[in-house]
């Protein structure tokens, strides 16, 4: 012992340095080894995949329930009818993923990138999509009931006959979007850009329009029962045949039972 606490005060600072060096690279060595494992990790429940590039890869009805995805790069993959419920796919790169009836309740897609996407049938609900992009993302009858989407951008997504009840979609860009025979019952939609949205036939009952821009909008047909549309921008709104009864007009007023097109 005495000999040993010898050398380690006659240690010059190059040595120790040097010494510290060395240990900071194996353990960064075998930090690399451990990630490159777990992305080589074949698909599970659970697994997890953190900043993997899993582009294109073929995980059609795999289930990876609870799956940690964070960062991963699934662009382009091919995840058609997969289980991913409770999965955290926050900042994941789906670009041109095919997610056609897979099962997404309560995943995270916290700013995920969506865009293109194929999310025909999929069953959302109660996921977290906020800041995420789904430009051009196909959700025609998804399930989206109680789903967060705040300041998503939706920019020409195709929603037909997506249900949307309860879903929060406060200042999420819908401009151009297809909302035609969507169901927005209860929705959320705070200061949200609709602008040049198609919403023919949508139900919007209760939902929250205040300060919305629904500059240029179809919402012909729709049900807009006791929707609040305080502040809300109308200009050029085709209303044809929308139903306004008891909704909060932009001017506060209440509207009378049986407006249709115009609030009585």
């Amino acid at each position: 012992m005495p000999f040993q606490r010898c050398i380690s005060a006659q240690q010059s600072p190059r040595h120790r340095f040097m010494w510290q060096a060395l240990v900071g690279l194996v353990i960064s060595v075998l930090l690399g080894t451990t990630a490159q494992a777990a992305c080589d990790d074949p698909p599970a429940r659970g697994v997890i995949w953190t900043g993997c590039d899993k582009q294109g890869v073929d995980l059609r009805g795999q289930d990876l329930r609870g799956a940690v995805l964070l960062r991963t790069n699934l662009a382009g993959a091919d995840l058609r009818e997969a289980r991913l419920s409770g999965a955290d796919a926050s900042m994941v790169n789906l670009r041109d993923a095919r997610l056609d009836k897979a099962r997404l309740t309560r995943t995270r897609f916290l700013r995920a990138d969506l865009s293109n996407s194929i999310l025909t049938g999929a069953r959302m609900d109660y996921a977290t999509l906020d800041r995420a992009k789904l430009l051009k993302a196909q959700l025609q009858g998804a399930k989206l009931r109680n789903a967060t989407l705040y300041q998503a951008d939706l920019s020409a997504a195709n929603l037909q006959e997506a249900n949307l009840e309860a879903a929060d979609l406060s200042q999420a860009v819908l401009s151009g979007a297809d909302l035609r025979g969507a169901l927005l019952n209860d929705a959320t939609l705070q200061r949200a850009d609709l602008e040049d949205a198609l919403l023919e036939g949508a139900v919007l009952k209760s939902a929250d329009l205040k300060e919305a821009t629904l500059s240029y909008a179809d919402l012909s047909n729709a049900d807009l029962t006791a929707a609040i549309l305080v502040n809300a921008v109308l200009f050029d709104t085709l209303l044809d045949g929308a139903k306004l009864d008891k909704a909060r007009w932009v001017d506060r007023r209440r509207c009378e039972d049986d407006s249709i097109g115009t609030c009585r």
